[in-house]
């Protein structure tokens, strides 16, 4: 029963992309509401697998094939949660592309690739096997290279294309590597046995080697520095592309992390370089955003930051609120994407409460000091007593992201209603944010560890995030006073242009070519 339920999705979704590989053409009407009607089918399924969660627990089917190898799903809250999240964004993804797309020539080629990396997602949160997880984590790829390159005869979207490729199947390669290790050391593919037994300590040094290349694997496929540059240039494809990321594509990385995590805290090394290269994107992804004149651009940037945030999260063991962060960017971020369109005219329209003034130092001195004050209240109110260390050192970067608000709000000239206005969005985020830890942690117990006491390394590593963190919020609320300095328009040129790491990859990837196709025919080669 569970076996049939979990591929019901996929299956429904592949059944969509045979209609579009079949008429590659323009699609009528009566296709696209076939098409859409299968990926509605696969989210009721996706709900009703959550039915059955709820219902019988969690569990893994029995393996389908033999030798290993084979059909078997694995139903958890992890697995229950992604299905549902990649089954919904992927609906409004098919309705918005099914609009989007119409008139184009290859209309129903791009429908097709769209639900077969759809397809690929759903399979890889349900893998009840390392053999099933590889290789739908290998189809992801090729599905989104062929979405890149849905006008194959952009430059912009051949370099795109190009960096995806090889960062790819460099990801690709370090997984792989990861299941043999992992099949070897545990004598099985199956997750669920191995995440037992990696919980009860078991792998010894061969878990270790595992959870490092499982690391790089995350890594490479959430766009982390410095192979984030081909998702900068996403944009060369068509807009639901750009959404379709964020079902499971390039928060793939993240899922790997939480679905391997009792792997992942074998290996203190592997949760430190995450928590390093993860917390640097973020920030580093975060200040080149701020410099870019494009909505679309600009989102891209932010997704790159968010999924730092989201990999230095797992390396801080923070696994529950790390699927937390995932569903909750996914959702916005698909719908920012969508509606990038009418940014423009939003902005234009939008009605301040009043002059916006320039936040000094003592109002920044005051916002910080304030959102500490509501921090402690709410944090002393709802939950300190039985928060880790690391949950706590989160909810300060919390806390600085809400004092950069609230210096704008405390300012000498803010206008009062302005104060009073982000006075009670920093209370709100506040407690938003320990009520959403308790319900991440509620949901998923016992799908995922808790995050250990942490050692000398570990309380090393938070401290350095907390202070990089808050020394970054500071700069931003200050950068007001000091933007027309000539030292930080020069400094604003070197942000926008990313520091030039895009440009270097152009140069090192330089050898490597996409075979130029005519428009009338966008195959291309794998």
């Amino acid at each position: 029963m569970m076996t049939l339920m979990m591929l019901v999705p996929p299956a429904l979704v592949l059944a969509a992309a045979t209609l579009g590989f079949a008429r590659p053409g323009h699609l009528g009407r009566g296709a696209l509401r076939a098409i859409e009607g299968l990926v509605i089918g696969a989210l009721a399924s996706a709900l009703l697998a959550a039915g059955l969660l709820i219902a019988s627990g969690p569990g893994t089917s029995p393996l389908m094939g033999a030798s290993e190898i084979g059909l078997s799903v694995r139903l958890d809250a992890v697995s229950a949660v992604m299905l549902l999240l990649v089954g919904f964004v992927g609906w409004v993804v098919v309705r918005f592309a099914g609009t989007y797309l119409d008139g184009e020539a290859w209309q129903g080629r791009f429908m097709a690739w769209l639900c077969a990396t759809l397809a690929s997602v759903m399979l890889l949160v349900v893998a009840g096997n390392l053999v099933l997880l590889a290789a739908a984590w290998i189809g992801i790829g090729i599905g989104l290279r062929r979405l890149l390159l849905f006008y194959p005869d952009r430059p912009a979207a051949q370099r795109a294309a190009r960096k995806q490729l090889v960062f790819a199947r460099a990801g690709d390669v370090m997984l792989v590597a990861a299941a043999l290790i992992l099949a070897i050391a545990y004598g099985t593919t199956d997750i669920g046995t191995i995440i037992a037994a990696a919980r009860a300590g078991g792998g010894g040094d061969a878990a270790h080697g595992a959870a490092l290349l499982l690391a790089v694997a995350a890594l490479f496929k959430s766009a982390q520095f410095p192979t984030h540059g081909w998702l900068t240039e996403v944009m060369e494809a068509p807009t639901p592309v750009s959404a379709l990321l964020h079902a499971g594509v390039i928060n793939a990385g993240g899922f790997l992390l939480i679905r391997f995590a009792d792997v992942m805290l074998l290996s203190p090394a592997a949760l430190a370089g995450l928590v390093m290269i993860g917390g640097f994107t973020a920030l580093f992804a975060g200040m080149v955003m701020l410099t870019q004149p494009a909505v679309k651009t600009s989102l891209a940037w932010s997704t790159i930051a968010q999924m730092g945030f989201m990999i230095m999260q797992c390396g801080l063991a923070l696994f529950p609120l790390a699927l937390l962060h995932l569903v909750a960017h996914s959702l916005y971020k698909a719908h920012a994407f969508l509606s990038s369109g009418g940014a423009i005219e939003r902005i234009a329209t939008f009605r301040r409460p009043g002059i916006v003034d320039i936040p000094g130092p003592a109002a920044v001195a005051r916002a910080f000091v304030v959102a500490l004050l509501i921090y402690g209240l709410i944090g002393g109110a709802i939950g300190f007593l039985g928060q880790s260390p690391q949950a706590l050192a989160l909810g300060a970067i919390l806390i600085f992201g809400i004092a950069y608000l609230l210096a704008q709000g405390l300012a000498e000239a803010a206008p009062a209603a302005l104060t009073r206005r982000l006075a009670v969005l920093a209370t709100v985020a506040s407690l938003g944010y320990f009520a959403l830890h308790v319900v991440a942690n509620w949901l998923i117990e016992g799908s995922v560890p808790q995050p250990p006491a942490p050692g000398p390394l570990e309380w090393v590593l938070i401290a350095l995030t907390v202070v990089s963190f808050g020394l970054v919020a500071v700069a931003q609320a200050m950068f007001p006073l000091w933007a027309y300095h000539p030292a930080a328009a020069g400094l604003r040129a070197h942000f926008s242009n990313g520091l030039y790491v895009n440009a270097m990859t152009d140069r090192l990837l330089g050898g490597w070519a996409v075979r130029s196709t005519s428009s009338s025919n966008p195959r291309v080669s794998a």
